[in-house]
């Protein structure tokens, strides 16, 4: 490892380190521009100039690789120099409205023009102005700002998978634009705004909201899907105005998907606010708690324990299912599920459905076969990951089930699900790449897991992975990647049916038969609620979706935004999501609901705070107290053997913006599903 001098203090970086990495090793800080640590180097802006022993000119310490023996000088009079002049050449065109543009108080160039730059500018010409350029309805250019940093472009084509970001023109005349002058079409797309070093890309949705020191931060985990992205959430007042990422190395990196940064829009619309009643007109009246309780408390009382069920929606914290579980055991009712896609998932055998290998774990397999899943939709951030991998390793993919664009090249096996048996029986040429392979992986989806056949699928995928090297003594491939960020919390506490309890599908045809007196639903809108009309419905969640226009008693809950609560990734890493704002108007936190409803029931829940829940919920499933860890998953037996069916193998999820109460709620995302509509039908008519 290269040992090199800076400012007089030795430091020793690891080999193919730069100059610019070796200077914050030593703790010198080093202007930049274009160089970000996740992408490319191009050494465009020359902020980062040095002075290097025996150099005849300053150096671009972002592409100087560090090399034995080097003395570095990064505070001579020629460095500063070169920095003021460097800063006043990208202010030349630059229109300097920093009171009007959204990235002022936290913008790159307003604070090393500060920290490096000249106190005033001798250029007397015109500026050069650039047009604004359409790249959709999430980011805003004011191209005039930009000072050809290039990393949007780069990483719209190194980590998002989509080159349609680019410079056209030469010298002066140098502009990005998207080539097509179109929608940018990744669902990672509007992580170029974080890049961005000044206000040339500037969140649309955001524009004017507000100015960085008027909102409040706070830290969360994203819930829109089941990676458990980490971000930050922004709020004024009453309202989340925006959601930024957070680092995390293991989980998102730096980046997050913009569904998760722009679907927060819906909470500000369809809300649930207070309790409603259905009337006898057949239309829903708001009621007060005490109303909506009695009216639940009566139904109750009469029906049977059989005769009662509740099923749990996809983005429920772990207090909440918790609580609804303890309610149920407690008046007898074995009828729970927490997966209301009917995914055959099953929670004793834990290591059946947990994303084994970990994300970070992606980075050292080298072959991967995904069956019934689009990870670019389902999990675009760890699509990424898969991404980085293969750019880095060049690894095979093969994948199975409908024909997709993942940003990165695959080996299509078609939908047929035969393709899975012949991979088994070693008679499919990626079989032989499995075999070979020292760290193969398997990613299965939902579309895969809910299928009638899933548990011989199962069984199946459990007998190639011993058979191929999937599991070994210190690497398990196997891994299911869930679309609900709710249900890994769900299984590992086993909210699913007891003994002879039914699941969703089967509580539903129980409920249309007239068998079911009463099911609860628990933020649960992604079945089919026409099944629903013969028995008493309670909905219970935060907007009024397709589950509160079926209901009878409608019990307003919380957003993830509102509360504190714990969620489980599909790694089964355990984090936890912070209150930002407070819940509108009479609604309340859903363990608390419940708690309050189960003293009604002469069944009193024996937990009276959000800390006495959470310890009786850690008492219960251990882990769930382990903050940003994982429990690894013992290895074990499971699926089962039998004929599979001749279907054509589905994805988990057929569209990105679109797939919950909130983002349904948002005008951001539907305007980015109708923008990406568009764009479908152009490439179609091409």
């Amino acid at each position: 490892m290269p040992k090199l001098t800076v400012n007089g203090v030795e430091v020793e970086v690891e080999a193919g380190a730069t100059v610019l990495q070796a200077c914050e090793e030593a703790g010198v800080e080093i202007p930049r521009f274009c160089y970000h640590e996740r992408l490319s180097i191009a050494g465009n802006c020359r902020m980062c100039l040095v002075d290097m022993e025996r150099a005849p000119k300053p150096i671009a310490s972002c592409a100087m690789p560090a090399g034995d023996g080097m003395v570095i000088s990064t505070e001579t009079d020629r460095v500063k120099k070169a920095r003021e002049g460097v800063m006043e050449f990208l202010l030349v065109n630059h229109p300097l409205d920093c009171p009007i543009c959204d990235q002022g108080g936290e913008c790159d160039l307003q604070d090393q023009a500060m920290g490096y730059g000249f106190d005033e500018s001798r250029y007397q010409e015109n500026k050069r102005a650039v047009s604004e350029k359409q790249m959709g309805p999430l980011i805003k250019t004011v191209m005039t700002r930009c000072i050809h940093c290039t990393r949007c472009v780069r990483f719209s084509t190194e980590v998002a998978g989509i080159p349609e970001l680019g410079a056209i023109g030469r010298g002066e005349s140098v502009e990005i634009t998207t080539y097509l002058e179109k929608t940018l079409a990744s669902e990672l797309s509007a992580n170029v705004i974080d890049l961005c070093p000044v206000g040339a890309l500037t969140s649309r949705p955001y524009a004017f909201v507000a100015r960085p020191w008027e909102l409040t931060k706070v830290e969360s985990v994203d819930v829109t899907d089941a990676q458990g992205s980490n971000i930050r959430v922004d709020a004024r007042g009453a309202q989340v105005l925006r959601v930024l990422p957070r680092l995390n190395e293991q989980v998102n990196e730096e980046w997050i998907s913009d569904k998760a940064r722009y679907a927060i829009d819906g909470l500000r619309r369809q809300r649930l606010d207070r309790p409603y009643l259905r009337g006898a007109d057949g239309r829903l009246h708001p009621a007060s708690w005490n109303d909506a309780f009695d009216a639940i408390a009566k139904v109750m009382k009469k029906a049977r324990p059989a005769q009662m069920g509740a099923i749990a929606g996809d983005q429920v914290d772990a207090e909440a299912l918790f609580a609804l579980k303890s309610l149920f055991d407690k008046i007898g009712s074995p009828h729970i599920d927490c997966r209301q896609d009917g995914a055959k998932l099953n929670a004793r055998q834990r290591s059946s459905y947990l994303f084994n290998s970990t994300i970070e774990g992606i980075d050292t397999a080298d072959a991967l076969l995904i069956i019934g899943s689009n990870p670019r939709i389902e999990a675009p951030v760890m699509n990424a990951r898969i991404r980085k991998r293969y750019l880095n390793n060049r690894i095979p993919v093969a994948h199975l089930g409908p024909e997709a664009e993942l940003t990165y090249p695959v080996s299509y096996l078609g939908d047929e699900i035969d393709v899975l048996t012949k991979i088994a029986a070693g008679k499919h040429p990626f079989a032989k790449i499995m075999k070979s392979a020292k760290r193969p992986m398997i990613i299965v989806g939902m579309g895969a897991l809910r299928r009638a056949d899933a548990g011989a699928i199962q069984g199946l995928l459990r007998e190639l992975s011993d058979k191929v090297g999937v599991v070994t003594a210190d690497w398990n491939g196997y891994n299911v990647l869930h679309t609900a960020a709710g249900r890994v919390a769900g299984l590992d506490m086993g909210f699913v049916p007891g003994k002879g309890g039914l699941d969703v599908d089967g509580m539903l045809k129980a409920a249309y038969a007239g068998d079911m007196k009463l099911v609860w639903l628990l933020g649960a809108d992604e079945i089919d609620t026409t099944k629903l009309e013969n028995s008493f419905t309670i909905y219970q969640g935060h907007h009024g979706d397709k589950g509160a226009t079926v209901a009878d008693v409608v019990l307003p809950g919380a957003a993830f935004t509102e509360k504190e609560g714990l969620y489980v990734n599909f790694e089964g890493r355990v984090q936890m999501t912070q209150r930002a704002t407070f819940p509108p108007g009479e609604a309340k936190e859903d363990w608390a609901i419940i708690r309050a409803l189960s003293d009604r029931l002469s069944s009193s829940l024996p937990f009276d705070s959000h800390a006495a829940v959470r310890a009786a919920l850690v008492a219960a499933v251990p882990h769930f107290g382990n903050i940003g860890e994982i429990k690894p998953a013992r290895w074990v037996k499971f699926g089962r053997t039998g004929a599979l069916k001749s279907d054509a193998v589905q994805a988990g999820l057929s569209q990105f913006y679109m797939t919950c109460a909130m983002s349904r709620a948002s005008e951001t995302m539907a305007e980015c599903y109708r923008a990406a509509d568009q764009n479908s039908a152009e490439m179609a008519a091409e």
